[in-house]
C-alpha cells in the first residue's frame, strides 16, 4: 500500500509542475494583450477584464466547491477583502506599467514580489527571513536600480514605479492569504474583480472615458480576464498543491522570462542594455534565493 502511494508521488509532482508553469505562460501574455490595445486606457481596459473574470470565476467556483463565492468569502473574512484590495492595485499598476514603459522593464520589476512579501510576512505576520533572503533582496534592490538608471523620461519612471506598486499589491496579497490560513485564493480574485468594477466604472465615469470600447479593444481585454488571469490562476491553484514553494519561484519566472519574448517575436520591442543588466542581477537573485530555500529542506524520512 505504502510503496503504491509513493509511487503516485512523482505523478503529482511532474503534473504540479506542468500546471504551474502553464499558468507562468498564460501570465506571460499580458505584456502582449495590453500592446495590443489600440486605444483603451487603463480604466477601461481593467473594467472590462474584471468583468470577464468576475463572471468566469463565479461559474468555475460554483462548479468546484457546489456553493457561492460569497459564501467562501464570508467564511474568511477580512483577510480576503484585503486580499482581493490588493490585487486591485496589482491589476492596474501592471497595466499601467506595461503601457508606459518596456514589458522587459515591468515583468523584471514584477518578479521583486517574492522579496516584498517576505518583508511584509515579518514585519506583519512576524514571520522569520532567511538570511539568504534579505542577501537576495539587497541584490534584487541593486538590480532594480541599474534597470531605473537610464530612465530620464517621467512616464517610464511612472511606469516603473506602477510596476514595484503592482508588485507590492502581489506581496500584500499574499500577506493577506496566509494571515487568513487560506490556501484557496480564487473568492479572493473574484473580490478583486468586483472592487475593480466599481473602482473602474466610478473614474471611468468621472472622467468621461466611454464605457463602451471598440470590438478589438473590448475583445481582447475581455479575453486577458478569463485565459490570462482567471485561467492562470485556476492552473496554479491547482499546481501548487503538489509543490513546495521553493519550486514554485523558479517555475514562476516562466513569465518573466516568457513575456519579453512574446512582444520581441510578435511586435519587435526590444529592452534597453540597462535593464537586460539589471534584469540578470535581479533573475539571480531569484534563482538564488529560491536554490538556497531548497538546499536548506530536509530530507524527507523514509520509511523502513
Amino acid at each position: 500500500m505504502l510503496s503504491s502511494e509513493a509511487s503516485t508521488l512523482p505523478d503529482k509532482r511532474e503534473r504540479g509542475l506542468l500546471l504551474v508553469f502553464s499558468a507562468g505562460v498564460l501570465w506571460s501574455t499580458m505584456g502582449l494583450g495590453v500592446r495590443l490595445i489600440e486605444d483603451a486606457t487603463v480604466w477601461q481596459i481593467l473594467l472590462y477584464r474584471s468583468i470577464s473574470l468576475s463572471l468566469f470565476l463565479y461559474v468555475v467556483i460554483r462548479i468546484r466547491s457546489g456553493e457561492s463565492p460569497f459564501v467562501q468569502i464570508r467564511q474568511v473574512g477580512l483577510p480576503v477583502v484585503l486580499a482581493g484590495m490588493a490585487l486591485v492595485l496589482a491589476f492596474s499598476g501592471g497595466i499601467y506599467a506595461i503601457q508606459t514603459t518596456s514589458v522587459a522593464n515591468a515583468m523584471l520589476l514584477f518578479a521583486t514580489a517574492p522579496f516584498i512579501a517576505a518583508i511584509l510576512g515579518r514585519i506583519i505576520l512576524g514571520e522569520a527571513v532567511r538570511k539568504a533572503t534579505w542577501i537576495a533582496c539587497i541584490v534584487a534592490i541593486a538590480g532594480v536600480a541599474i534597470m531605473v538608471a537610464d530612465k530620464s523620461s517621467g512616464g517610464v519612471i511612472k511606469g516603473s514605479l506602477a510596476a514595484l506598486g503592482s508588485a507590492f499589491g502581489f506581496a500584500f496579497f499574499t500577506i493577506s492569504l496566509r494571515w487568513g490560513k487560506s490556501g484557496e485564493m480564487l473568492p479572493a480574485v473574484f473580490l478583486s474583480g468586483l472592487f475593480a468594477i466599481a473602482l473602474t466604472l466610478v473614474i471611468c465615469i468621472a472622467t468621461d472615458l466611454p464605457l463602451v470600447l471598440s470590438p478589438r479593444d473590448g475583445g481582447i481585454s475581455v479575453g486577458m480576464g478569463i485565459f490570462q488571469v482567471g485561467a492562470g490562476l485556476i492552473l496554479y491553484t491547482i499546481g501548487s498543491r503538489s509543490l513546495p514553494a521553493a519550486e514554485l519561484t523558479l517555475l514562476s519566472l516562466a513569465e518573466v522570462v516568457l513575456a519579453p519574448v512574446w512582444v520581441w517575436i510578435f511586435l519587435g520591442e526590444t529592452a534597453t542594455t540597462n535593464t537586460l543588466l539589471g534584469g540578470v542581477v535581479l533573475l539571480a537573485a531569484i534563482i538564488g534565493n529560491a536554490i538556497t530555500g531548497v538546499v536548506r529542506r530536509p530530507p524527507p524520512l523514509s520509511s523502513p
